[in-house]
Parts: C-alpha cells; sequence; structure tokens
C-alpha cells in the first residue's frame, strides 16, 4: 500500500454503516471511520487523509495529521512503557510503538525522544526507530560555515544540545555559547560555525560576521522603540544581557559600539537611550 504512512488525497469509493471506504492507488480501498466525517459528503468527493494501522493493524484512513510521516524524523513524548516497547504520543489516536529492539537507550514516561517513523515490513505496521545514526547523512559538503539552517534539538549532553539539521544531518550547539533555554523538541534558526573532520557540525543561535551584528543591533533598536531607555552597559551582568536581549555580553557589547558610532544610541552611566 503505496498510501501507508503520508498524507494522501483519495476520493471516497462508497458508504457504509461504519464510514466511507477510499480508493487507494492499488484499486483497493481504505476505511475512514464515520467519526471523521462530517456527513456532507457523498461518493468521488475527494478527502485529504493519513493512512496508518489500527489497534487491529487493519489499514484506516483518519483526517488527522501526525507529528511525523513515513521517513521523517520528529521528538516525541513517551505516554507509556511495557514489556515490548514505548508508546509515543505523535497527534494521533493511536500511539506509535518504539519497540525495545529499537531503542537507543532506556526510557521512562514524559521522556522526549528523537525517533523516525519506519515501516516493519514483517508486520507492515509504522513504528518508531530511536537509532537515528542509521539514517543520518554524513556528506557535509554541501554546508558552509555561517550558513542559516533549520536545527531541530533532540538530546542534552555534557558539552551542550544535539540537533538535527535540515532534517537529517547531526549538529551540536555548545551550552556555553547558548544564550535562551533549550529543550528537546524545539525547532530554532542556527548558523553552521564549523564543519568537523567527522563530518558532524557545530552550529550556533547567533548569525556569524556582519550579519550577526545587524541583527544583534535590530534586537537592541526594537527593544528602544519600545522604551527608550534600556538598563544595560558594559558593565551589566552577561545573565541579565542574555534575559533582556537573548544574546551574549561579546555581541551586546559591538552591537553598542556600532550603534553609538552611528548616532543611533546615547550611552550613559544608567543605561541605553534612544538618540
Amino acid at each position: 500500500m503505496k498510501e501507508l504512512g503520508l498524507i494522501s488525497q483519495l476520493p471516497i469509493n462508497r458508504f457504509t454503516d461504519n464510514g466511507a471506504y477510499l480508493k487507494l492507488s492499488d484499486d483497493g480501498e481504505v476505511l475512514i471511520p464515520k467519526r471523521y466525517l462530517s456527513g456532507s459528503e457523498k461518493e468521488g468527493d475527494i478527502l485529504e487523509v493519513f493512512v496508518y494501522t489500527d489497534s487491529e493493524d487493519r489499514p484506516v484512513a483518519v483526517t488527522d495529521h501526525p507529528l511525523a510521516l513515513l521517513d521523517q524524523f520528529a521528538v516525541l513524548e513517551v505516554k507509556d512503557v511495557t514489556g515490548i516497547g514505548a508508546f509515543l504520543d505523535w497527534g494521533l489516536e493511536k500511539d506509535l510503538l518504539l519497540p525495545n529492539s529499537e531503542m537507543r537507550q532506556k526510557l521512562d514516561k514524559g521522556d522526549k525522544v528523537l525517533v523516525m517513523v519506519c515501516i516493519d515490513h514483517k508486520t507492515n505496521r509504522l513504528l518508531g526507530v530511536s537509532k537515528y545514526e542509521d539514517f543520518i547523512l554524513s556528506d557535509t559538503s554541501i554546508f558552509e560555515v555561517g550558513q542559516e539552517v533549520e536545527a531541530l534539538v533532540f538530546e542534552k549532553t555534557d558539552l551542550g544540545f544535539k540537533a538535527l539539521i535540515n532534517g537529517f544531518y547531526e549538529g551540536l550547539i555548545y551550552g556555553n555559547e547558548t544564550f535562551k533555554p533549550l529543550e528537546a523538541g524545539d525547532k530554532v534558526r542556527a548558523f553552521v560555525k564549523k564543519i568537523r573532520e567527522d563530518n558532524k557540525i557545530d552550529l550556533q543561535l547567533t548569525p556569524i560576521g556582519r550579519q550577526k551584528f545587524e541583527e544583534g543591533a535590530e534586537v537592541i533598536l526594537n527593544k528602544l522603540s519600545e522604551d527608550p531607555f534600556l538598563p544595560l552597559n558594559d558593565k551589566s551582568d552577561p545573565e541579565r544581557i542574555r534575559d533582556i536581549l537573548g544574546m551574549s555580553k561579546k555581541q551586546f557589547k559591538q552591537c553598542i559600539g556600532q550603534l553609538y558610532k552611528r548616532k543611533k544610541i546615547i550611552l550613559k552611566e544608567d543605561g541605553i537611550y534612544l538618540a
């Protein structure tokens, strides 16, 4: 079944007491239960549905969308742990099973874990796989230092936070360079800081070079447009700067220095004023 695990546009083939049967690309049918129908549908209407298997392993179509489709990654929360594995909340009535054999580490209820949605070809069921290294791409030649990327934070380490870059590459955001709270499941804009010999990528949350200054200066000016006084100066505590502006003290000092030279701000002992 080509539609399994995917969002598809399928026509209504016929109605039954339990709902309607939709026509599949292989001329087969899949049931969409009555609770997903408004009652105004008619034969031939096209419905956008997600196809997976119900609690009895029968194919079923639903109008709900999961947090990840087949062959996609997502950070999902553990709803329950049983003898066969962990059940994950992926936004559907039936939870996604992460079998014990596909776990990287022991999980408890409430944990968040990065999984790839896969098909178990023996049972034709969708399941989660947390051994993400099997799916990570190693050719990082498409990236360059300073490039903006989308990063999905998925694990905290002693060094910082592991992140999935653009869906299929592994990166690291160092904890001592993080100026806002991060947790597994956060999607953030990041920038390539360094491409390592092991094909992993170091990331940072702030732009590099000129763009870094321009965006930092814009943050400061936006704050001053809300209130023409900012109670910060070059002697302010780094954590206070981070809490108010979301940037490092080094970036802050560079930005206010440039803004002062451009006569955009006035610097006084008690703080910064909009010029």
